[in-house]
């Protein structure tokens, strides 16, 4: 089993030493760790989501080596897409080596749904369908990304009294999504670093998986989002029989951009 997204401290928001990582991973006995340090241009606010990435594989290749033994550490990047960054984003995908690229939405409209600014004057179908909007943008227009990541970003911080994403609320948006994602032999991460624990009013919406297999697609991976140690490979067990009671036998993860698949 893969954690196929993780930041270390090469993404200013983690606290977390590839080294650090590592030792979480094989503790729990993972076979692999994917490291997918922020890519986000024009990211408004103090953090700074750009990474001098000559020095970033300097660094993680020697982690890379001396785990080889005990963990396979793929070198990989989380590209953070806005409308107006695509060629930049493009540039820097297509110069470096990476194992995967984990394509996510962070911003919609220039705002940050990590703001409860996001929020105010909007119901919560027309906060989440903004936002599956965009999701639907970068899918399309973006021509070199794996996988899609987290569509439950935006319930992270949402101040709604329920805050679930559903298949059914927004079934036109998602389905566009997938079909653009199977017919170009993509596929989207299962982001468990949502639905870690101490959320527990944050509910996975399973339809959205049996709705993906319906119409022909396989690549699924799951990733903890983890910026700290003890969220590496968070509630992977419980998600694990998720993926399975929706019909899929296999996970993936990604090696010099080609997918490899992993059962379950």
């Amino acid at each position: 089993m893969f954690d196929c997204h993780t930041h270390t401290t090469f993404s200013t928001d983690s606290v977390m030493s590839a080294e650090q990582a590592c030792g979480s991973a094989i503790k729990l006995g993972l076979d692999g760790i994917a490291f997918t340090d922020h890519l986000d241009y024009d990211f408004p606010g103090e953090l700074d989501f750009l990474i001098d990435f000559d020095e970033y594989f300097s660094v993680l290749n020697p982690v890379r080596e001396k785990y080889a033994d005990r963990l396979k550490v793929l070198v990989s990047v989380e590209v953070g897409i806005q409308p107006h960054v695509l060629r930049e984003s493009e540039e820097v995908i297509r110069r470096y080596p990476f194992d995967y690229v984990l394509a996510s939405v962070h911003l919609v409209d220039r705002q940050n749904p990590y703001d409860k600014e996001y929020y105010r004057g909007k119901s919560k179908k027309e906060a989440y369908s903004r936002y599956l909007e965009e999701i639907y943008f970068m899918v399309k227009n973006l021509g070199s990304f794996d996988m899609l990541g987290h569509f439950g970003y935006i319930i992270r911080y949402a101040d709604y009294a329920d805050r679930t994403l559903r298949y059914a609320d927004y079934s036109d948006l998602f389905d566009m999504i997938f079909m653009e994602l199977i017919d170009h032999g993509r596929g989207f991460e299962l982001n468990t670093g949502t639905y870690r624990i101490e959320r527990p009013d944050a509910v996975y919406d399973t339809e959205i998986l049996k709705r993906y297999r319906q119409l022909g697609g396989e690549l699924v991976c799951l990733g903890s989002d983890a910026h700290q140690t003890d969220h590496v490979a968070a509630r992977f067990e419980y998600f694990s029989q998720v993926l399975r009671d929706a019909g899929f036998k296999y996970t993936v993860h990604f090696e010099n951009r080609k997918p490899v698949f992993d059962k379950l």
